[in-house]
């Protein structure tokens, strides 16, 4: 499937009308609604993700140098599901920090190369999406605030998955975080020089992206110190 096709804006679409959603109805709704919609979402994403693998498994697709979990998108997917069903105050920061960078430029920039009505489409979807959704309802729609120091602690959880998916790598030979080359189907790593440099680029701009996305919460936690 091709960036920009009809399928991929629909699907584009859909996860920006379900963000807006999460932010701005959740709210409104009473505490008993918003944690059942939150463990629902989950339930959802983990069910996609399993069947994910099976399909790979009934379809002879799944191989270890692809299928761990050593993505960060895959990390993310697994993460925002125990966040969602036990809102804990890690798993929701790095849902936050992760799925509305890493999830949000997989739905933008999508390494897939089954179109609609694929069940591969909707597995890509609802977990990549869900991920874009659980950190807009986590953090916006139920108020869940990165704490202070959120920032360092993502960065350093995206380095130690690096560090294991590079061990993924040699042991079996995948391409995990993109860290032996960059996507066939075209991202944001284009932009970012040859390998490694783009290794580099990426790493910077992730932290940067964590920074900015905290920036909104800096002013609030400085009111608390001071009140």
């Amino acid at each position: 499937m091709a960036p920009l096709e009809t399928e991929h804006v629909v699907a584009v679409g859909a996860t920006a009308v379900l963000a807006a959603l999460a932010i701005w109805v959740a709210p409104k709704l009473s505490r008993g609604w918003v944690s059942a919609a939150s463990r629902g979402l989950g339930v959802a994403i983990i069910l996609a993700y399993g069947t994910d693998h099976a399909a790979a498994a009934v379809r002879d697709d799944w191989s270890p140098d692809r299928y761990l979990p050593f993505h960060l998108t895959d990390t993310v997917t697994i993460v925002c599901a125990i966040a969602l069903w036990t809102p804990r105050p890690l798993p929701v920061e790095l849902t936050y920090f992760w799925g509305l960078t890493a999830s949000l430029q997989a739905v933008l920039t999508p390494d897939l190369a089954e179109g609609f009505p694929d069940l591969y489409f909707w597995t890509y979807f609802l977990t990549h999406s869900g991920a874009v959704v659980a950190a807009c309802l986590l953090v916006f729609g139920r108020r869940l605030r990165p704490r202070p120091g959120a920032v360092r602690r993502a960065f350093a959880a995206t380095i130690a998955v690096a560090a294991l998916a590079a061990i993924a790598n040699l042991a079996t030979g995948g391409n995990y975080m993109y860290l032996r080359e960059k996507p066939v189907s075209g991202s944001l790593l284009d932009v970012m020089g040859p390998w490694p440099v783009y290794i580099l680029v990426a790493s910077i701009l992730a932290l940067a992206l964590f920074a900015a996305l905290d920036a909104p919460f800096r002013g609030d936690r400085r009111s608390r110190r001071e009140e």
